[in-house]
């Protein structure tokens, strides 16, 4: 290109500017085309031009600029959206197909490109293709009320396919797997299960997300088999004279304090409603790792039955127990514990009707006298729903996973932790 034509095309980009600021529509169509026609390979000018001939009805030329676009950059994905979009309204799907590719290409986790590629996989009836590039697209789009108000249609239609195709291929499945249910009756295929309803977005999937001190290689189970733990059922059997403890304290009403007692200054998050609560009380028998020495005299049976549980030594931190009280139309709000080196076992004392607890996907309602063994790194909740007091005994163990080796060292950890910090905290477990 020489200097005249440089030139020449300055005073266009110039006066392109001029008219387009000065609202002058009708003067741009003529200076782009002058611009292309000094600089076949102008990315502005076919791009201005692509998107006119679109507006205007010119399927095919539109198609034309913009395939020129693409050759001659091709570095924005919105290039490529509006090629595929130009070749949609031609009747060309090969052009669409490869313009959505070039986009993806260039953004892989564009919305519009991937809702465009779904789109084109729907119209030509691959279901099974469509449905997995809509649940691309949902997967990467953000809530439908902060979305573009132009693209929450095309957002909740693909959520829409995905779970219709969803429920078609759940059901399917179900049926096809009846007959190889029958042939196991009476195994405990309950993991299976939860695997199928995850996959097909029925269920959610929990991890166990320890806000602190995480130990790897422990499987996140929400609650562990009962028949794991056969130091609980001298616990359980006790239950009447625990139950018999508490409501003694409870009658003296001293020794409960609020569950939670965050400072003014510290984050309340989801726990603002409760922090320094009644509504949610406990009476301590063990706390930072240490007897209470009063609060436990008052409950001998109860800390003679903890004594066969194996609760774990981590000094100034556990082991922890305590009578939990739940206020009448209370709710624990979903939650994560610390740590997955130990697990926390309910043994139900008082539970009205509307009470009930959910870890993961699991949901169940206390029975009393019955404990169940939960892993509260995996995140959980409670609520009481009824018109009275619910009461658990609430009390950590070692995870069962963990050898004996393994338990030293954690407690070993700690100490040096608490030497490190000289007591005073700021890595609890």
């Amino acid at each position: 290109m020489d200097r005249k034509d440089v030139i020449a095309i300055a005073a266009i980009e110039a006066e392109l500017a001029a008219a387009h600021k000065g609202g002058r529509e009708q003067q741009l169509g003529p200076l782009w085309e002058r611009l292309l026609e000094l600089d076949p390979h102008h990315a502005r000018a076919l791009m201005a031009l692509g998107q006119r001939a679109f507006r205007g009805g010119d399927a095919a030329r539109a198609r034309t600029l913009l395939q020129r676009l693409v050759e001659v950059d091709g570095r924005d994905q919105q290039q490529w959206i509006n090629l595929a979009v130009a070749c949609q309204s031609a009747r060309d799907e090969a052009g669409e197909e490869a313009a959505i590719r070039g986009a993806l290409t260039v953004a892989p986790s564009d919305l519009l490109a991937l809702v465009l590629r779904a789109n084109l996989l729907e119209r030509q009836g691959k279901v099974h293709a469509a449905a997995a590039a809509y649940g691309a697209a949902a997967s990467v789009a953000p809530p439908l009320d902060q979305l573009n108000p132009d693209l929450r249609p095309a957002v909740a239609h693909a959520h829409a396919f995905r779970d219709k195709y969803n429920t078609e291929f759940g059901s399917y499945l179900e049926r096809y797997l009846a007959p190889f249910f029958q042939d196991l009756d009476g195994e405990n295929l309950n993991r299976f299960r939860d695997s199928v309803d995850i996959m097909f977005g029925r269920k959610r999937r929990y991890e166990s997300q320890s806000m602190v001190y995480h130990y790897p290689g422990l499987a996140p189970v929400s609650f562990f088999p009962r028949a794991d733990f056969a130091w609980l059922d001298p616990i359980e059997a006790a239950t009447g004279a625990i139950r018999d403890e508490f409501l003694a304290v409870l009658g003296s009403e001293q020794g409960f304090v609020p569950y939670l007692t965050y400072a003014a200054d510290q984050p309340h998050n989801q726990f603002a409603e409760l922090n320094n609560s009644p509504r949610w009380s406990a009476f301590h028998l063990y706390q930072n790792g240490r007897e209470v020495p009063d609060n436990a005299a008052r409950c001998p049976a109860t800390v003679g039955a903890l004594a066969g549980a194996p609760m774990p030594d981590q000094a100034g931190r556990t082991p922890t127990a305590m009578f939990s009280l739940l206020k009448p139309k209370t709710r624990i709000p979903p939650h994560v514990g610390v740590s997955n080196a130990r697990l926390v076992v309910h043994l139900p004392l008082i539970v009205p009707a509307g009470c009930g607890f959910r870890v993961g996907n699991d949901r169940r309602e206390w029975v009393p006298g019955k404990a169940w063994v939960f892993d509260d790194t995996i995140e959980h909740e409670a609520w009481n729903d009824s018109e009275q007091l619910r009461v658990v005994l609430i009390f950590d163990i070692w995870h069962p996973h963990l050898s004996v080796a393994e338990r030293a060292m954690i407690s070993a950890m700690t100490k040096g932790i608490n030497a490190f910090s000289d007591g005073s905290g700021g890595f609890e477990l």
